[in-house]
């Protein structure tokens, strides 16, 4: 979506309404601007030109004959409503609200989805003026930080999450992640639902787990990347980036719809280390095509907030959300969301979610570039021959498909590979 004034916000939406278009989305761009239900006394004609939301395009695109949502009204002359769908654009001044994210979500995804002129209703992209990137840092590391902490070039991160999610003491994730970073991992992560619990408190499990980076590192001069839960309250989670630190830690990881914004923007302008954005809850947006954001949309947010990685799920995942819409996904991590050289806020998507060395030839065509972290639990550290061999295939698999060679031709000459095809067939 191209921005046509440089000092306004534009946001896309999905509609569905049995009112007439025109009047709907005036009553939305009403609701989200200077107006009200009612006209109040000072809402001039001057302060609705300077201050009121803009209509600036109405596409319409089909009809249902039921409503998609409950709760919605239609005109009390119609016996029989035709609820129709339409596509709008929508602006508003800068000078409303200022470059303000807390402030833009109420803005462009507040109270409109209540709206009872709306059977339907969903956020489908936002562009912003240029004061946003000057007001947010944006990612510190981003692709090309990662992967010099990393020290890996040319291929996808290879990854894994520590498993079981939870129930693991500070010494046996220890020794999980000695295996793992012995076995070649490039990247390990928390899971989200252990950041500081008292079965294995945060401090305890960070000191542990660096250990045993350390000393591969001193051993090998490679430190794989852990991406260490970091969650709570503010103060909690500033303290916790600190430890990490102070170990030699090259992450943190932080689920982004349990902290919200505000609290990500201050942690990130406090960060020293790359922020892995985990987006659980992600659902509650997504799972309707009635109702919420596309992640087109959200994943921008978070990018200019300041994260450096951004989930994007995985092809032929464990959840509802279909191999387009990942792959599209991803692609928009990498799409800059401002022109010029720099400061475009591009991230490295993150492949998680059943993923294998199956889906690895379909990402790899779909997505057109090596700048991912593909991370793989059980699809991994389940391999017949030890997290090791679930390494070396998935490195297998990777080289395979950036070659253009099949992958059942590609295991005849390595067996790793070959036996991760046969256990996740």
């Amino acid at each position: 979506m191209q921005l046509i004034s440089p000092d306004r916000i534009y946001a896309s939406y999905e509609v569905e309404t049995a009112h007439p278009l025109a009047d709907a989305i005036a009553i939305m761009a009403g609701e989200q601007s200077s107006g009200t239900f009612l006209q109040v006394p000072g809402e001039t004609l001057e302060l609705k030109e300077r201050s009121g939301a803009r209509i600036e395009a109405i596409r319409e695109t089909g009809s249902a004959a039921q409503p998609s949502l409950p709760g919605a009204s239609a005109p009390k002359a119609e016996r029989a409503p035709t609820w129709r769908r339409a596509e709008t654009l929508i602006s508003w001044p800068l000078g409303n609200l200022g470059p303000s994210l807390p402030n833009l979500m109420a803005t462009v995804a507040g109270n409109l989805f209540e709206l009872q002129q709306f059977s339907a209703l969903r956020l489908l992209d936002i562009t912003l003026p240029e004061a946003f990137r000057d007001a947010y840092p944006g990612p510190q590391f981003g692709v090309a930080g990662t992967r010099r902490l990393t020290g890996v070039e040319g291929r996808p991160l290879i990854g894994t999450i520590v498993k079981p999610s939870v129930g693991l003491s500070p010494a046996q994730t220890a020794t999980l992640t000695q295996q793992l970073v012995d076995g070649g991992i490039d990247f390990i992560k928390d899971d989200e639902l252990q950041a500081d619990g008292p079965d294995c408190p945060f401090a305890e499990r960070a000191t542990a787990v660096m250990e045993v980076i350390q000393r591969f590192a001193d051993r090998t001069g490679k430190q794989p990347m852990f991406a260490f839960n970091i969650t709570g309250e503010i103060d909690q989670m500033l303290e916790r980036h600190d430890l990490v630190a102070s170990l030699g830690g090259t992450c943190v990881m932080v689920s982004l719809n349990s902290v919200g914004l505000p609290a990500f923007s201050y942690l990130r302008r406090h960060c020293s280390l790359p922020i892995h954005a985990h987006r659980n809850g992600w659902g509650l947006f997504q799972r309707s095509p009635h109702i919420g954001m596309s992640y087109v949309a959200y994943q921008k947010l978070w990018r200019l907030a300041g994260a450096d990685h951004m989930h994007v799920n995985g092809l032929k995942n464990k959840f509802c959300e279909a191999d387009d819409s990942v792959l599209r996904s991803a692609r928009e991590c990498a799409t800059p969301m401002f022109a010029g050289e720099g400061r475009g806020c591009e991230v490295m998507p993150v492949f998680s979610s059943g993923q294998t060395v199956r889906q690895v030839p379909a990402t790899w065509k779909g997505l057109g570039s090596p700048d991912l972290i593909y991370a793989a639990g059980g699809g991994l550290v389940a391999h017949p021959g030890g997290v090791a061999s679930g390494v070396r295939a998935m490195r297998q698999a990777w080289e395979a498909a950036m070659a253009g060679i099949d992958l059942d031709e590609h295991a005849k000459v390595h067996p790793e590979l070959r036996q991760a095809l046969e256990k996740y067939a």
